[in-house]
């Protein structure tokens, strides 16, 4: 029996659809997998989380001047 073009049709968007659904399943899968790998095997250390500015060295305080210049740019850059 001879096959319509309407039924390649179908036959080649069901075909198509499903290697689309089985890759995502797959990626899906395979990602979650990978993270659980990654988490139990790198745990993270709460011990090492620390604030960026002290483990970089740099101080907190910012010099009055500093401030008065980034605001005079930004004031300047408005148009104010």
């Amino acid at each position: 029996m001879e096959e319509t073009l309407i039924t390649q049709g179908v036959d080649l968007m069901l075909f198509g659809m499903g290697t689309v659904f089985v890759f995502l399943t797959a990626l899906v899968g395979i990602t979650s997998l990978m993270s659980y790998i990654v988490n139990n095997w790198f745990p993270e250390d709460s011990d090492l989380e620390m604030d960026a500015s002290i483990s970089l060295g740099f101080s907190t305080k910012v010099d009055p001047k500093i401030v008065q210049a980034i605001q005079g740019a930004i004031d300047q850059h408005r148009g104010a």
